[in-house]
C-alpha cells in the first residue's frame, strides 16, 4: 500500500510525520483499502472555528474536520486516483482534550487521525448505530497500534 501524504503544519508541537503515516496505514489496512492520497493540515483554533462555522454551521473550534474528496462526475471514468480528501486538525483543541480527559497526548493524536480517516472512508456517528460501528473500528485499530480504548472513562 502506498499513501501519498501532504502534511501542512501551521502550528508546532505535533506528532511526527512517521506517526501520522503509521496511524493512517493502520486504518487503511484495517479497512482493506488500497493506495490513497490525502492531506493532513494542522490549524489554529481561529481557523478551525471559521471552517467549523462555514461547513458544519457550528460555532467554535473542533478537534478534527474531515473533507472527503468528491470526484466530479465528468472526470470520474478518466482518473485512476484514490484521493481520500483532507483532514483539518486543531492542535490546541486536541492537546487541551488530552489534558482535560487525562489521556496520553500521543494516544489522543492517534485517535484523532484514525477517527478523521474513518470519516474520509465514509463512516460517521450521526446515529447511535453508526456511532457504535465507528467507535468499534476505532478501538480495534488503536488496539492494534498499542493504544488504549479512547472511549474508556478515566478514573479521577
Amino acid at each position: 500500500m502506498e499513501i501519498n501524504l501532504d502534511i501542512q503544519r501551521e502550528v508546532d508541537a505535533l506528532p511526527t510525520d512517521e506517526d501520522i503515516l503509521s496511524w493512517l496505514k493502520a486504518t487503511l489496512t484495517y479497512e482493506h483499502h488500497g493506495d490513497a492520497e490525502l492531506t493532513v493540515r494542522f490549524v489554529s483554533e481561529k481557523e478551525s472555528a471559521e471552517l467549523n462555522e462555514k461547513y458544519r454551521h457550528k460555532s467554535g473550534s473542533t478537534n478534527v474536520l474531515s473533507f472527503p474528496f468528491e470526484m466530479p462526475a465528468e472526470i470520474e471514468d478518466d482518473v485512476e486516483l484514490n484521493l481520500l480528501g483532507d483532514l483539518i486538525i486543531c492542535a490546541d483543541v486536541v492537546m487541551q482534550q488530552a489534558k482535560q480527559q487525562k489521556k496520553d497526548e500521543l494516544a489522543h493524536w492517534a485517535h484523532m487521525i484514525v477517527h478523521g480517516a474513518l470519516h474520509l472512508l465514509g463512516y460517521d456517528h450521526l446515529t447511535d448505530k453508526d456511532a457504535s460501528v465507528m467507535e468499534t473500528k476505532e478501538k480495534q485499530i488503536l488496539s492494534q497500534l498499542g493504544y488504549p480504548d479512547p472511549y474508556r472513562e478515566i478514573e479521577q
